[in-house]
């Protein structure tokens, strides 16, 4: 099933406020939201993809856990980022000071930063296009460092600040570079 996107400015204004509470209201679902306010219904991931996603997740928060760098989250963690979208990557990170600066009541919502680190791990439903927009998008706002990975090509898209975009066919590993320090993922947890 491909995504939905709905244009309910016609309709509704979907503050912040509302969107964080249709999102606590429906669980079971997964809403992101574009700069253009339009509201987008995700598809849950396959068996396969959410494997791959919750061992890319764990490998990262174990890295943290030992270097105590920042915090890592899941995808189901929402994100306001500065253009005014709200978005959720598979799997991110945020640099500890960025994370510090949050209020207690800004760390309970949708955090209202591009996280230092974003991760999207393609579905076989998710569209190409689509994915590097949002990829873009981060890097855009503020992501220092992206992997987009395509388990279907078997590539990676790295997305860097300011940088034109790296395309690595099959690789063994991903190097954190010096977003993550010392951060390898071994990518026979993914292929």
């Amino acid at each position: 099933m491909a995504n939905l996107t709905l244009n309910l400015n016609s309709v509704i204004e979907l503050t912040d406020e509302i969107f964080f509470q249709l999102c606590q209201k429906n669980q079971d679902l997964k809403f992101e939201r574009n700069a253009r306010g339009d509201l987008i219904i995700m598809s849950p991931t396959g068996g396969e993809t959410g494997n791959s996603n919750a061992g890319l997740t764990a490998k990262l928060w174990i890295w943290n856990e030992q270097n105590k760098l920042g915090k890592v989250f899941d995808s189901s963690t929402g994100f306001k980022l500065p253009n005014g979208a709200n978005r959720s990557p598979d799997a991110s990170w945020v640099k500890i000071e960025r994370w510090n600066a949050l209020t207690p009541q800004q760390k309970t919502k949708f955090l209202p930063l591009c996280p230092d680190f974003v991760v999207e791990l393609m579905s076989p439903s998710d569209s190409l296009l689509e994915t590097q927009a949002k990829m873009k998008e981060y890097q855009e706002n503020g992501a220092r460092l992206g992997w987009l990975i395509n388990r279907k090509s078997a590539q990676v898209e790295i997305y860097r600040l300011s940088q034109d975009v790296e395309i690595l066919d099959s690789p063994a590993t991903l190097s954190g570079e010096d977003v993550l320090l010392g951060f390898v993922l071994n990518m026979m947890l993914i292929w």
